[in-house]
This record gives C-alpha cells, sequence and structure tokens, in this order.
C-alpha cells in the first residue's frame, strides 16, 4: 500500500536524475535523513512514541532486540519519504535502500563491538546505538541515526557512550506479556487525556513530547537532563 501511494506521488516528482552515482548517493543520504527525522518524531511525540517504545522496552541489548520492531510505524513511517519521492527518487529505491540501512541497524544492537574510533563519527555504531537504549538521564532520546550518525552531530542528538549504559525504560514495564508490552503507553495516554484539566493539556498529552504533565508529576527527557546539569 505504501510503495502504491509513494509510487503515485512519484509521477507529480519535481526533478529528474541524469547522473546515476549522484542519484544513488542521494537515496542512501536522504532516506536516512527520513529515518532520523521519523526516528526524532517518534522519541518527542508522545502518540508515536506510544508505537515505538515497543522496540526500547527490552531491557537486554543483543541482535533479538533489533528484531523487536514497533508493530504500526509501517502505518505511517512511508509518509517520511514523500518529500523524497517528490525530488526524484524512486519509491522501489528507497525502499530498497531502507531495508539496506535497517538490515544494518539489527547488527549495531550488541554489547560485544566496542569503541571503534573514528567511525563513531560518522556511523551508527554499536557504542551509538547503546547509547540510544539508555535510560540513563543524560542517555535520553539521543543518537537516533540508524546507518549515519552525522545528523545526530548536525541537530544536537549526539551523545558518546561515557558511563555503563542502563538498558530499558526510564520506568520499566515488569511484565512480558505481549498486549502490556504493545499498548501499555496507549492506556497511560488515553487515561491523562481523559482526567486532562484543560483542551491544551490534552492535546499535549497526545503530541507533547513523553513524560509531559500539566501539573509537574512526571519530567520530560530534557527538563530531567536540564535538572541532572543544574545539580552539577
Amino acid at each position: 500500500a505504501a510503495l502504491y501511494i509513494l509510487t503515485q506521488i512519484y509521477e507529480h516528482r519535481l526533478f529528474e536524475w541524469e547522473n546515476l552515482i549522484f542519484y544513488w548517493i542521494a537515496v542512501m543520504v536522504f532516506q536516512d535523513l527520513a529515518f532520523y527525522t521519523m526516528h526524532y518524531v517518534d522519541h518527542y511525540c508522545r502518540l508515536f512514541w506510544a508505537v515505538h517504545v515497543t522496540h526500547h522496552s527490552s531491557e537486554e541489548f543483543n541482535l533479538t532486540v533489533g528484531l523487536r520492531s514497533s508493530l504500526f510505524e509501517p502505518l505511517y513511517r512511508f509518509v517520511f519519504f514523500i518529500p523524497l519521492v517528490l525530488i526524484g527518487l524512486k519509491p522501489l529505491d528507497i525502499f530498497f535502500a531502507f531495508s539496506l540501512t535497517q538490515l544494518y541497524g539489527i547488527f549495531i544492537h550488541t554489547q560485544s563491538v566496542k569503541n571503534l574510533g573514528v567511525i563513531e563519527k560518522i556511523m551508527a555504531t554499536p557504542s551509538n546505538h547503546r547509547v540510544h537504549h539508555g535510560s540513563n538521564v543524560k542517555y535520553l532520546d539521543k543518537n537516533m541515526g540508524m546507518f549515519l550518525i552525522i545528523w545526530d552531530r548536525i541537530f544536537g542528538t549526539y551523545q558518546k557512550e561515557e558511563e555503563p549504559v542502563t538498558y530499558g525504560l526510564t520506568k520499566n514495564l515488569e511484565s512480558h506479556d505481549a498486549w502490556t508490552v504493545i499498548f501499555h503507553e496507549f492506556k497511560s495516554m488515553f487515561h491523562d487525556v481523559k482526567n486532562a484539566p484543560t483542551l491544551k493539556a490534552k492535546f499535549m498529552y497526545i503530541f507533547g513530547p513523553p513524560g509531559w504533565s500539566h501539573d509537574g508529576s512526571r519530567k520530560t527527557s530534557r527538563q530531567l537532563q536540564r535538572e541532572k546539569k543544574k545539580r552539577k
């Protein structure tokens, strides 16, 4: 369905690529940027975090976590590829490049590979991605890149692996029930919306960052990080 929709949009593309080398470089780079954008939204909009949290709820970190995919992401992630199609990148080529980088992403879910030196500055590596799965305050919402880490360096979401990583969520589920793992955040979100005192609060409980609360009873990752800096 996603391929069909993108193919229809491709018929209205704005550019044609003549140089095949530049074209494939653009496919690889721009689809990775599209993934970074989607991943950023997943972490900073609670509605999408409710989907993505499945991937982060494991308290282990190994190759199987790379396969612990969010159930509903395929329903909307193609939307982030629409700009790529409009600049003349073919949908099937985008999907091919995306598949390659996602396959690569599975293998960086490991604790066996340590720091890779200069490669850490360019690529998403096991070290960089261990940070991403950490519930340590300084590691929250960092290192979103799946193939290239340069987007995190450009947009200010990069964090080097420094202290030992505690994997999982800031508040772990203590359950392996599939229904709980997949839907717990949706349940919490609907509860907050139902009990929110104002229309603005209801909106923020859906589209605001995870951890936002109208009364300050919970904290977002940025609030926690600011508080930690002040204590230092």
